[in-house]
C-alpha cells in the first residue's frame, strides 16, 4: 500500500521550490486501461491558481527525478507499476485544504463524508467556509450542516455561471505566437 501521507512529504517541497502550492496527491486507478495506478499530483500557481502545460511539465519532470533518485537508493515509495499524472486543480476543483473551504465560501460545493454524518453522507450545497475544523455548507436537505473536515471523504466545487465569473482566467500572454509558428511551418 501507497503510503500518501509519506509522498505529500516528499512532492511538497518540491512543488514549493517552483513556487507552486500542492493541493492533492492521490493514488487511483489508472486511466489507460491497464490495471496500473497513477500517482495523480494537483498543484496551482497561487498567482492564477491553475497551472499551464510547461508549469505541470516542470513539476513532473522534478517529482519523477526525485522519486527516482530515492528508488534507486533503496527505498520504495510505490510498489508496481504506475503513471505519474500532474495536473492544476481545474475550475470545479477539489477542496482539500482548509484554505481552499474559506477562500470558495459562497460557491456551490459537493461534499462526501467518510461515513454518514447526521444520517447524511453527500452534501450539495452553498459553502459556508471553515472555522475550528469544522466545515459549513447550506444542503437543500439538511439545511445549514457543520461538518467535520477530517471526517471529509472528498469535496469539490460545482460548476456554475458565479464560480466561472469568479476564476481568473489563464494567462493566455504568447498563444498567439504558437499559432503562428505552427502556421509558417505549415505553409513551408
Amino acid at each position: 500500500m501507497t503510503d500518501i501521507a509519506r509522498l505529500t512529504d516528499l512532492i511538497e517541497p518540491e512543488a514549493e521550490a517552483l513556487g507552486f502550492e500542492l493541493v492533492r496527491v492521490k493514488m487511483m486507478p489508472s486511466e489507460a486501461g491497464d490495471g496500473g495506478e497513477a500517482l495523480q499530483i494537483m498543484a496551482e500557481d497561487p498567482a492564477t491558481g491553475q497551472l499551464v502545460i510547461e508549469q505541470c511539465a516542470e513539476l513532473s519532470r522534478r517529482v519523477s527525478d526525485m522519486i527516482d533518485a530515492r528508488e534507486e537508493a533503496g527505498e520504495v515509495l510505490i510498489e508496481g507499476a504506475y503513471h505519474l499524472e500532474v495536473s492544476s486543480p481545474g475550475i470545479d476543483r477539489p477542496l482539500t485544504r482548509e484554505k481552499d473551504f474559506a477562500n470558495w465560501a459562497g460557491h456551490e460545493a459537493r461534499i462526501v463524508m467518510t461515513k454518514g454524518f447526521d444520517g447524511q453522507r453527500v452534501y450539495k450545497g452553498e459553502l459556508g467556509g471553515v472555522e475550528n475544523g469544522m466545515v459549513t455548507i447550506t444542503d437543500a436537505k439538511a439545511g445549514e450542516a457543520k461538518l467535520p473536515q477530517d471526517q471529509i471523504h472528498s469535496a469539490k466545487l460545482e460548476l456554475t455561471d458565479k464560480l466561472i465569473a469568479a476564476t481568473k482566467p489563464i494567462d493566455t500572454t504568447g498563444a498567439e505566437d504558437i499559432v503562428e509558428d505552427q502556421e509558417e511551418k505549415a505553409d513551408d
